[in-house]
């Protein structure tokens, strides 16, 4: 017997087009002289990151040190904590596990921070605010902070920012102006201190076409998969997007689509400027404008309703949201079944 679909909802990665992402952005990053280390917190699954590999990335980028270990137990040896992380309890040995097995980078903004990561085996990165005003020194402390490093006894391997203020409507450009100047101005910082940065990283998906100068790395996580957010930025088309969630249309009440996938699969969260909590691939003009547990209605504004029964498939607004509520990807080709995947990094924040 042929293996079947599991019941809807469902997140579903669509295969050719998963690979077709991973082989467009491996191509770009070539083509730049960038070393590519994709952050895996969108997908949490070591099959997707090996595919990274073969196409080219250079090591991978994750949150926590739960997903680091995940992804070393799969064999990936070369990894970047994109965090400042403060070490205590047991993160000083966990983190020096890791260390023993491969090369572990690890962000900081404070010489507290640093000072913690002395002696566990890892190397530091300074974290530079460019716009996202989230975590990050300015860019003309980076200098200081990172001689302070060396000086507690902590090798400091470069820079790095995520220009997260890209997430909005026409700003990917200047986001990636900022992203730029900021590690300019840093780079410049540390040399005048005396360290030169061997590793100038950056990148966020929705700013990746403008990404690129001065940096020797980027960071994109979203672009492997794609979402209602990367689509309405323009960061992507509809033939981009390789994540959907299968859903049944259970009802026509108050002539729109009433579905079985909620915030429970889709994920609750919906950026200020966001016409809808997710998108129908197949409906470009339908949006999703209500969106509770285990139900979702979409709007298709004056087109025919699919029929009860059918299934449609929904674009999560955020896809690394609802990646981290299921425990398997379907994997699909053409319609078919041809796999299901671990979501082996799901839940691991600390």
């Amino acid at each position: 017997m042929s293996p079947q679909v599991p019941a809807t909802p469902f997140l579903a990665i669509d295969l050719p087009v998963l690979d077709a992402n991973i082989e467009r952005v491996a191509q770009w990053a070539h083509e730049r002289q960038l070393a590519l280390r994709p952050h895996v917190k969108t997908h949490k699954s070591p099959e997707i990151g090996h595919r990274q590999m073969e196409a080219g990335a250079c090591g991978i980028t994750v949150a926590t040190i739960g997903e680091a270990e995940v992804f070393a137990q799969a064999g990936f040896d070369d990894v970047f904590i994109a965090y400042p992380l403060w070490l205590d309890g047991d993160r000083v040995a966990r983190l020096r596990r890791l260390a023993s097995a491969g090369t572990v980078r690890v962000g900081f903004d404070s010489v507290e921070a640093a000072q913690r990561l002395v002696g566990v085996g890892v190397e530091g990165i300074v974290e530079v605010d460019s716009g996202h005003h989230r975590s990050g020194v300015a860019p003309d402390a980076a200098g200081a902070l990172a001689a302070a490093a060396l000086e507690a006894g902590l090798p400091v391997a470069g820079v790095f920012t995520f220009p997260g203020h890209s997430y909005g409507p026409e700003v990917r450009l200047q986001a990636a102006a900022d992203e730029a100047s900021a590690l300019a101005v840093a780079a410049a910082a540390m040399r005048a201190h005396g360290v030169e940065p061997t590793l100038i990283s950056g990148g966020s998906s929705p700013s990746l076409a403008a990404t690129g100068e001065g940096l020797t790395e980027t960071r994109p996580g979203v672009y492997v998969f794609n979402d209602a957010q990367q689509w309405e930025l323009g960061a992507c088309s509809p033939d981009q997007i390789a994540l959907t969630c299968h859903a049944t249309v259970v009802s026509h009440a108050g002539g729109r689509l009433v579905l079985d996938a909620g915030s429970k699969v889709l994920g609750a969260d919906k950026a200020p400027w966001a016409s809808g909590s997710g998108r129908l691939l197949d409906h470009p003009q339908a949006r999703i404008v209500l969106l509770s547990e285990h139900h979702a209605v979409a709007d298709l504004g004056g087109e025919a309703l699919p029929p009860l029964g059918s299934s449609v498939r929904v674009v999560p607004h955020h896809a690394c949201n609802a990646v981290n509520l299921v425990d398997e990807f379907t994997v699909l080709s053409g319609g078919r079944l041809v796999g299901r995947w671990d979501v082996a990094a799901r839940g691991m924040n600390a």
